[in-house]
């Protein structure tokens, strides 16, 4: 049997979320209509959208379903941007240790819109340089279309003060991708302060090809598909009730099972670095390991290679990853380790484990037993020094 610590990547769809998913998909009728079928799949699809908002505290309204949380951030980002370029106001601030999901469509906007970009540096441990953030806003309050900042970095768990963002914002539109922390932590939407946020279903045991972007209550910006007009006129397209209910199943069991599920992965994780560390005595883990998400560790195996050690791995029936599955089969080093200061060198020794509750001991045992050969025929291949 597959050992798998890639869940950072997607999970396993739960056996709650599989049975809403089926039970929908037997069901006739388009919830945009208005015949009886139609009405019955939109009473559904509503109190799917009222238990997702119960799970991240926010207003049912606020909730606005998109396909995947590439397009969650795309809408947000270029929604927010058009609606304050209309008033001059074209910078926009974000970190070097963003998910390509943020980078790229703010990288387009700064090709095809004149957006100006000024991007903030975190530390060794990926966290946030508040002093430069309280600077930009300082000397460009006015001019600031919006800012984005990652909730947990997808590759080394690292978790921001979302909440000191915004509150050094002020006035200014705070946008965050919540994808890897919902569902994993506790996370409040109205507590943050944000206007907008990104969770995605894949993510927590929901299917895949469902997500949500949150966004505050009252504020129209521009949309990035037209056509009929749902989801407050600002995602058009035939909705997809059966996934959407599968995704509020899977919220509301991560949000149930929340604190113990949380408790068990963290005691995973630990037990994974140590084991690691005693076959491994030079390996280090990247990240801030006080503030973090309970799953999510990256080493550094020095003189080694990634892709190496990623397909060694995998031939010993051990899944993991090289950092954002979304760069997979692209060979470059990872910006957000470059972003924390590791050399080229480094980011290409490293790999990303990303547990669940769903994991063992006996498997991280597993991978203890393999670890150090793994790491040494890894070393004679690669040619580092």
């Amino acid at each position: 049997m597959s050992i798998y610590f890639d869940h950072a990547a997607t999970t396993p769809i739960s056996d709650l979320a599989l049975s809403a998913l089926t039970d929908a998909a037997k069901k006739l009728g388009n919830a945009s209509s208005l015949h009886s079928a139609g009405r019955s799949v939109r009473k559904e699809l509503e109190a799917a959208r009222e238990q997702i908002a119960a799970t991240i505290d926010c207003a049912p309204s606020e909730v606005i379903f998109t396909g995947t949380g590439t397009e969650a951030n795309n809408l947000a980002i270029k929604g927010l941007y058009w609606k304050a370029a209309k008033s001059g106001k074209k910078i926009v601030v974000t970190s070097t240790f963003e998910h390509h999901a943020v980078m790229d469509p703010i990288l387009w906007l700064a090709e095809h819109e004149g957006a100006q970009i000024i991007q903030l540096d975190v530390d060794r441990n990926g966290v946030l340089n508040f002093d430069t953030l309280n600077k930009a806003i300082a000397e460009n309050r006015e001019k600031i279309a919006f800012i984005s900042i990652m909730h947990s970095n997808n590759e080394v768990g690292t978790v921001q003060d979302i909440a000191q963002v915004v509150r050094l914002a002020g006035d200014i539109p705070v946008h965050s991708d919540c994808v890897q922390s919902f569902g994993k932590m506790e996370l409040s939407f109205n507590e943050l302060g944000l206007t907008a946020a990104t969770i995605s279903a894949h993510k927590i045991g929901g299917p895949l090809g469902v997500a949500a972007l949150i966004l505050k209550k009252g504020l129209d910006i521009e949309p990035i598909l037209h056509g009929g007009g749902q989801e407050r006129d600002l995602r058009s397209g035939t909705f997809n009730a059966p996934s959407i209910l599968a995704f509020a199943a899977a919220a509301k069991e991560s949000r149930s099972k929340l604190g113990e599920r949380s408790t068990a992965v963290r005691k995973l994780k630990q037990q994974l670095i140590q084991v690691v560390k005693e076959k491994v005595a030079d390996a280090w883990v990247n990240g801030n390991q006080t503030n973090t998400l309970p799953g999510i560790v990256s080493i550094t195996f020095p003189r080694s290679d990634s892709e190496g050690l990623l397909l060694l791995l995998d031939s010993e029936g051990i899944a993991c990853s090289t950092g954002s599955a979304c760069s997979a089969g692209v060979q470059r080093p990872s910006h957000v380790l470059l972003a924390m200061g590791l050399s080229e060198d480094e980011t290409t020794s490293t790999l990303r484990f990303s547990l669940s509750y769903s994991n063992t001991i006996a498997e991280i045992e597993k991978l203890g037993a393999v670890i150090a050969s793994v790491v040494e025929r890894s070393r004679a291949a690669s040619g580092k020094k």
